[in-house]
């Protein structure tokens, strides 16, 4: 028997039978949707193969216990849409355009390791976001937010919020901020990518990065068009030899805190790179990741602050609040601005209103800074914590870079080495690290010769858990030297 002669008195023993029955069930103002929902969803499924004939509209209607005009009306509507075919006096067959699709919902958000001990870098603690004062800069907004600002916004953000923003980020960071030129973003990598398409735009085609670096720079440029050229670095910052001869107009720096070496770049560094991007007519991308975050002094003012027309100024969120509410923001010179905002509208029409409305209350009533307090005292103490384990378990380690941030640069002694031996072991003890040698950017290679020097993250991690997690590692290593 072919799919063609399927016999509809099967109908009432099979799976399609069972999907309809809830359906016909529904209230009396929903039947005829939730039918016609269930045998689309039947025939999208497989559960009704192609050529497979239904019971005529009087049968199934009585099999339901529903009236015959539902059965026909979802019958009509499902063979105008295709799922269906009939002919006169031939019946109502499943129709051949439909192919089956497998259900597949996959997470792809980046995950824990899962190991005993993870201290990969670049986690804040996200068991500190603010709940309480969060739900009630909410209901606030929700109170108080008139009718006409849900409408579409501002590309670069509420006036509101970019006057709260401007005024917090000249108090704690030192910038020129004005509102005007401040655009809201959904966090660094978006002010990333918008001013990588403004750059090809402008004709750049390569844009210097920090080598050492961050690994998001290269596909974030990328999907601009634009190539990213590694730069050494040195003790103070940006080597500004290879960055004269390279020819780029543009390059990307974290001077308050680079990732991940940990140094803060000299003050006679900044005025080289400022020089340098006067000289030729470019521009300095400053990220300032976690520059809120030192623990020794306060920190070092931003780059922008010394000249806001060469230096566009991005941050975010995601390392004092939390990464998921893909909030930040991107100051920018005049010379970039109306490209930029025409870019960033293009891209989304604006970020969310109601986002947008709670943080600039949240900065309004003080939330914001009471978070950046919290978040500075939990994550020194962890720092401070890390640095002992390391010290007491493995004896001459070097911690290098300024104590700020969320991770430290750890250089142990080479009786710990080689470095691949090194990770081998602690890897299979269910301990997670990352060597500098992973931030080193593909085309440059690594130079960090020979020893063990790691990337240790630790804000998302517990002083208990940071102290065993050291252990665990040390006892790893122990073992396999004796």
């Amino acid at each position: 028997m072919t799919s063609s002669e399927t016999n509809p008195d099967s109908w009432a023993g099979s799976p399609a039978w069972e999907l309809l029955l809830p359906a016909a069930s529904a209230p009396a103002r929903a039947r005829g949707r939730s039918l016609q929902a269930a045998l689309r969803e039947a025939v999208r499924s497989g559960r009704l193969l192609p050529g497979t004939r239904l019971p005529s509209s009087r049968d199934l209607a009585a099999d339901l216990g529903v009236s015959r005009g539902l059965i026909t009306e979802a019958y009509e509507q499902l063979t105008a849409e295709g799922y269906l075919r009939s002919g006169r006096g031939a019946g109502t067959w499943v129709g051949d355009a439909v192919r089956a699709a497998r259900s597949r919902t996959h997470d792809l958000a980046p995950r824990s390791t899962g190991a005993r001990a993870d201290f990969v870098p670049g986690t804040p603690d996200v068991s500190l976001f603010p709940r309480a004062a969060w739900a009630s800069a909410q209901r606030g907004v929700l109170a108080e937010l008139p009718h006409q600002e849900l409408g579409y916004p501002d590309p670069r953000g509420l006036p509101r919020l970019r006057t709260a923003l401007a005024a917090l980020l000249a108090r704690r960071r030192g910038v020129v901020a004005d509102p005007e030129r401040l655009l809201v973003v959904s966090g660094v990598s978006q002010a990333t990518t918008v001013l990588g398409f403004v750059l090809h735009a402008r004709g750049m085609r390569e844009v210097g990065v920090e080598n050492p670096g961050s690994p998001q720079h290269d596909s974030l440029y990328a999907a601009a068009g634009v190539t990213t050229v590694p730069l050494p670095m040195d003790d103070e910052g940006l080597a500004i030899g290879p960055l004269r001869e390279s020819g780029i107009r543009s390059v990307v720096t974290t001077p308050a805190h680079q990732f991940p070496t940990g140094i803060a770049y000299s003050a006679p560094r900044r005025a080289e790179l400022l020089d340098w991007a006067r000289s030729v007519d470019g521009f300095v991308l400053e990220d300032d990741y976690d520059g809120d975050f030192r623990y020794d002094r306060a920190p070092v003012g931003a780059l922008q602050g010394l000249d806001p027309e060469r230096v566009a100024y991005a941050g975010s969120v995601s390392k004092s609040l939390a990464p998921g509410l893909r909030l930040g923001w991107l100051l920018v010179p005049e010379a970039l601005a109306e490209d930029v905002v025409e870019r960033k509208r293009t891209m989304d029409l604006g970020h969310p209103t109601l986002d947008q409305a709670l943080f600039a209350r949240f900065l309004e009533r003080g939330d914001y800074d009471r978070q950046l307090r919290r978040c500075q005292r939990a994550y020194r103490e962890r720092r401070d914590t890390l640095v002992a384990a390391l010290e007491e378990h493995f004896p001459g380690a070097e911690v290098t870079g300024i104590a700020a941030g969320l991770h430290v640069i750890a250089a142990l002694p080479e009786r710990y080495g080689p470095q691949e031996r090194f990770l081998a072991r602690v890897g299979a003890a269910g301990v997670a690290v990352r060597p500098v040698s992973d931030y080193a950017h593909a085309r440059a290679g690594d130079d960090g010769g020979p020893g063990v020097r790691l990337v240790l993250g630790y804000a998302h991690l517990s002083p208990a858990r940071i102290r065993d997690g050291v252990r665990l590692m040390a006892r790893a290593v122990s073992a396999g030297r004796r």
